[in-house]
């Protein structure tokens, strides 16, 4: 029997490619590495930006257990409608405004273990006015803390200053802290002091002949034109990336946390 638990957190998945990686990788992958549950964020999934029901659909199929997403969860308005029918799979951050649709934390239970994934958006240079993370998720560990096994938190945020402090934050108290957001793989991946798994930024799933997912001539002009025309999704050297959490299943102690980057 498997003593440890291995948990697959997948990238910010971009455009078509993105889920072509999904699609082609994944299976192979869950059962080559003994992945036990897989989180992913797929708020990029539409064309770049936003999520319709479809991918949604296709996501849950392939194998991943929780969506995770960011500032452009509902970008595709159609997200506002459906997005309560997936309230346990598919999350928004949970300091956005209380009024909006979905919620920021869900427990799945699988093979008898509880998992709670909590999603969460920063603040530092970014034009919305969220609620603090830092207060909100300490309601959500307050109020989930008797009601999983394991916690891990997606914390889709721009400056690296504010990911280093809020896994600091929480260092002890979930097990595994990522970032997501920037698409840029990170590689500071370490266990904390008191054994909560961190890394800044797990990276992209999609083509990485861009400018983070997206074509090339466009974002540069973007910069030495100040055209603000909508990008496209580039095409070329697609990878898969992301981060695999090792847990103890008996203490449920962090054992490990190893960043991944599959060429498809």
């Amino acid at each position: 029997m498997q003593d440890k638990i291995n948990i697959l957190i997948i990238g910010d998945i971009v455009g078509k490619p993105g889920r072509y990686a999904v699609k082609k990788v994944l299976p192979d992958f869950i059962e080559e590495n003994e992945i036990n549950f897989v989180i992913a964020n797929g708020e990029n999934s539409a064309h770049g930006i936003g999520i319709t029901r479809k991918i949604t659909e296709e996501f849950l199929v392939s194998g991943i257990d929780v969506l995770t997403s960011g500032n452009h969860i509902f970008k595709v308005k159609e997200t506002l409608n459906f997005i309560t029918e997936f309230s346990d799979r598919l999350l928004r951050p949970g300091n956005f405004p209380p009024a909006l649709p979905g919620k920021g934390v869900t427990v799945i239970e699988k093979d008898e273990i509880r998992f709670c994934v909590i999603n969460l958006h920063g603040r530092v240079f970014i034009r919305e006015d969220y609620d603090c993370p830092f207060r909100t998720v300490d309601e959500i560990l307050s109020e989930f803390k008797d009601k999983a096994d394991i916690f891990i938190v997606d914390f889709h945020a721009e400056a690296t200053s504010e990911k280093a402090a809020f896994g600091r934050y929480l260092d002890g108290r979930v097990h595994a802290v990522v970032g997501t957001h920037t698409h840029v793989q990170t590689a500071d991946e370490k266990i904390l002091n008191k054994g909560t798994a961190f890394i800044t930024d797990i990276g992209m799933t999609g083509p990485h002949d861009s400018i983070i997912g997206m074509r090339e001539d466009e974002i540069l002009e973007r910069f030495l034109l100040q055209n603000l025309t909508r990008f496209e999704v580039a095409k070329g050297d697609i990878k898969l990336q992301g981060v695999i959490i090792t847990i103890d299943k008996e203490s449920k102690k962090v054992l490990e946390i190893k960043r991944i980057s599959v060429n498809v």
